[in-house]
């Protein structure tokens, strides 16, 4: 029975009061100004950094707190709780763009380019979307052709998150390197360097939400990375990608966990504080059903998620886990925050409530990190092929 203990460890519990306290100092107060203004909160990150968040996942030999994902997971509830675009950024940071150097660069490549990330010193990158390929990993097109001494890159990638910030160190990206004999194309993953020549970083992409997040289009254009910019093997760049997937997964399943709680919370808040025919309206059964029903899915996300993370620290198999965790959280989370959009009325409509802010930002938890359909198909195979 030892397995069923949903108490976290009392160093989680208190890493998470002090992100908590962190996020209601230095990211609540100033969310709606960052997002209203499209503005990237950099000292948010060098603080982060300064408090050992910015490498939780990433061992200490390399500058890391060396956490595992129940913690990482923890801190995320905090996190995104304050403000979605700090946290989705920290998100893309802390998995996708170091994960790849810590599984698979060389011990050279680590202390060049990962120690910096981990430390807080720079903010990394990962490219894999194109302008016609996302869900479709395999589909990208943009080439890595060999040449003496290196590689030479060419195309373009989209909805890329952190690679034009001030403190951006550069971005690793995904590249089609060849054909095997039966047609099968070939993939390969590089890191390229923040001012490499060839490497263009385009405008702020102007989203729905996420405002504060750096989002843009990167263009290469005979860009020229040194052989020992290849990250892993050449040929096994698409499996590392997907080997580093499922714990993406859980990041934005904690990032829809956390949307959901923000949500509830502000609908609390408004319900008891608002009063509509003399009565607060958490008297009225309509709202307190609502409110319920927030609070139960919420629960239900928090068990998946935490299940997920739970058996990746233990090395278990955790990719059907993980798109469970994912699909229904983000769900939850647009759920709850269309709910809590209702009970504020009118005010939660205008933007300068906070609850509109969160609202703009659910959405696109269904799509990033592989579509909720994409989940799905994940879910269907694995529990077909159990059968």
């Amino acid at each position: 029975m030892t397995d069923m203990d949903f108490d976290l460890p009392e160093e989680t519990l208190a890493l998470k009061e002090m992100v908590r306290e962190f996020a209601a100092k230095e990211i609540t107060p100033h969310a709606a100004q960052w997002s209203e203004n499209e503005e990237f909160p950099t000292q948010v990150f060098t603080k982060l950094g300064e408090l050992g968040l910015m490498g939780m996942l990433v061992p200490e030999e390399y500058g890391g707190a060396g956490s595992d994902m129940v913690t990482y997971v923890a801190v995320m509830e905090e996190l995104g709780a304050a403000d979605q675009s700090v946290a989705s950024s920290w998100n893309a940071h802390s998995t996708i763009a170091t994960l790849p150097l810590l599984a698979y660069g060389t011990e050279e490549q680590k202390h060049r380019w990962l120690a910096p990330l981990a430390a807080g010193e720079a903010i990394g990158a990962f490219g894999l979307t194109e302008p016609e390929a996302g869900s479709d990993a395999a589909g990208i097109a943009t080439t890595a052709r060999r040449v003496d001494g290196g590689w030479v890159i060419n195309g373009t990638k989209m909805f890329i998150t952190n690679a034009g910030t001030d403190i951006s160190q550069g971005v690793t990206i995904l590249a089609v390197t060849g054909r095997e004999e039966g047609g099968r194309k070939r993939y390969a993953t590089f890191y390229v360097p923040t001012g490499t020549p060839g490497y263009t970083v385009g405008h702020k992409l102007k989203k729905l939400g996420w405002h504060a997040m750096d989002t843009r289009e990167l263009v290469f254009d005979g860009c020229f990375v040194p052989d020992d910019h290849l990250i892993g093997e050449e040929g096994g760049g698409l499996r590392q990608f997907l080997s580093v997937l499922d714990k993406g997964r859980i990041s934005v399943a904690a990032l829809g966990l956390s949307l959901a709680k923000a949500a509830l919370g502000l609908a609390v808040k408004h319900a008891t504080e608002r009063h509509q025919f003399g009565r607060p309206l958490s008297d009225f059964q309509a709202v307190g059903h609502k409110i319920a029903d927030m609070g139960t899915e919420l629960e239900a996300a928090r068990c998946l998620v935490y299940r997920a993370a739970w058996l990746a620290d233990r090395g278990r198999p955790h990719s059907t886990a993980s798109a469970m965790a994912k699909l229904y959280a983000s769900e939850v989370a647009n759920r709850s925050a269309s709910q809590a959009v209702q009970i504020h009325g009118g005010y939660g409509y205008v933007r300068e409530s906070e609850i509109s802010r969160f609202y703009a930002d659910a959405k696109i938890l269904e799509i990033g990190e592989g579509t909720n359909e994409i989940q799905r198909n994940v879910i269907a195979r694995a529990l077909v092929s159990e059968a």
